[in-house]
Formats: structure tokens, sequence, C-alpha cells
């Protein structure tokens, strides 16, 4: 938790608490439905609930944006970004469902309100959102292809509404197709634990739908 403080020294107390609460939750729920590598939980504060704010570091949402996370798994980016966002709407997606029973009972027991889930694949939600977030679930163009119907073509944010995604590694190919419309972060610009060394935020521009 010291290490979300670190970064995050001006959340609220409630703020605090949930974010204080998901150890035991995760812990809890991951010995009865692997969400989380067993041996990678202990890890749970640097390398999810962290990792998943650094979208945080490169757009502050403004109240009242929708969010769509594709591929949730256990909540993550999803379920630290709606507490640190709480005017934020998120919709959580996850084609598992045990993942997402496992992301709902945890949003359920921190009280969160500004989230909901659903078990389905991404072609099968219809709805527009001004982002879509996700952590690494799949190449760039396969999942710009599967959400672009997604995006709204409303904008009330700093960044023009599209895909901020979670990576690892080499992603000068998987950005090739999109050429001005991508932007990249290196999170190791944002956070000093070696965990990050490699570790980015991809945004990129999608045309909105009316």
């Amino acid at each position: 938790m010291e290490v979300i403080l670190k970064y995050f020294p001006s959340l609220s107390t409630k703020q605090k608490e949930q974010f204080a609460a998901l150890e035991s939750l995760y812990t809890d729920w991951n010995s009865k439905i692997n969400v989380i590598s067993r041996k990678d939980i202990t890890n749970l504060y640097e390398h999810h609930v962290l990792h998943s704010l650094g979208i945080a570091q490169v757009i502050k949402f403004r109240p009242d944006t929708q969010v769509m996370d594709l591929g949730t798994g256990g909540g993550f980016p999803g379920i630290p970004l709606a507490i640190l966002f709480p005017d934020v709407r998120f919709h959580l997606v996850d084609s598992i469902g045990k993942k997402v029973r496992v992301a709902t009972e945890v949003a359920n027991s921190i009280g969160l309100e500004n989230v909901t889930f659903a078990h389905e694949r991404g072609e099968e939600e219809k709805r527009l959102f001004d982002f879509v977030v996700s952590r690494a679930v799949m190449p760039l163009p396969d999942l710009v292809k599967i959400i672009r119907k997604n995006i709204s073509a409303r904008q009330q944010n700093a960044l023009p509404n599209g895909l901020i995604c979670l990576k690892g590694g080499e992603l000068a190919q998987e950005i090739v197709p999109f050429k001005q419309l991508a932007l990249t972060w290196d999170l190791k610009e944002f956070f000093d634990e070696e965990y990050f060394e490699t570790k980015k935020v991809v945004y990129v521009t999608i045309t909105g739908r009316k």
C-alpha cells in the first residue's frame, strides 16, 4: 500500500481505505479463482494496482467520462482507476465469467459505485465510450479493430477519445499502422521501481461515432 501513497499522496480517506482493502480481498479470492499468478499475488500493489494507475499519469479523466476496460480479468486496470476517479463511469468487460465474478465481488466489497460489469467478448459490446482501456490483452491492431465501434464522437477530455493500453517490451511494429495517431510513454519516467523499466502506456486516437 505504501507504494500507492508514494505516488498518489492526496487520496481521500475513503480512497485509502478502498485501496488498502484490495490486498485481503484479492488474496482470498485468488486462492479460490486464479486471477493473478499465485507467485505474483504478493506483488499486488506494485505489479497490478500501481501498474493500472500508470494510465492516470498520462490522463486525468474528467467527471462523467465513460470508460470501458476490455479484458479486465480480475479488475485491472478498471478497479484501481475507478477508485482514483470516483466521478468517472467504468464498464469492465471480460469473456471469462469467473474473472468477472471476482472483479464484481471485489468492487462490491469496497463499495465502488461507479463500475458496471459484463461477461462478454469485446465484439459483443455495442455501447459508446470516451475511452477504452486495457492491459496487454492482445496486439494493438487487433484491439483497435474490436473497439473502434465503441468510441464516441463526443469529446470532453484533454486527450481526444481513443484507446489507452498498458503494454510491455518492444512495441515499434505494433504502432506502425497508426503512425501519427499513437503516443507512448515509458512508465519508468513516472515510477522508480525496477518492474516498470520496460512498461509503457500506449494511446491511439480513434475517430468516434455519433
